[in-house]
């Protein structure tokens, strides 16, 4: 039913084994560059600029913690940053920990 020889494959096949491999790994190099330019890339720029903010607050800067803490910098230190959160309460926070620096013209809604 079924008696056709099978034969191996000749010489011709081989040479094409270098082009197969490159058309196998085209797509996975395909979606890393994707990736680069839309996920890692915009990741390390938001990640520069955050740095900067943080390292350039100053005295009478509006900061919010990652704590949600809301308050006036009254202290900046090389690596911690003193913050009143309300009038006469001082409490000390890291740089690190802060997640946004407002300039010091702005006010909270309720004051």
């Amino acid at each position: 039913m079924f008696a056709t020889p099978a034969y191996a494959a000749n010489g011709a096949a081989a040479t094409g084994g270098a082009a197969g491999f490159f058309v196998s790994i085209f797509p996975l190099v395909l979606i890393f560059v994707i990736f680069y330019f839309l996920l890692i890339r915009p990741q390390q720029r938001r990640m520069k600029q955050h740095q900067a903010m943080i390292q350039a607050v100053k005295k009478n800067d509006m900061v919010v913690t990652g704590g949600g803490l809301v308050g006036k910098v009254t202290k900046v230190d090389e690596a911690e940053v003193e913050v009143e959160i309300a009038q006469g309460v001082r409490v000390k926070a890291l740089k690190s920990t802060l997640s946004d620096v407002r300039p010091h013209g702005t006010k909270p809604a309720n004051d």
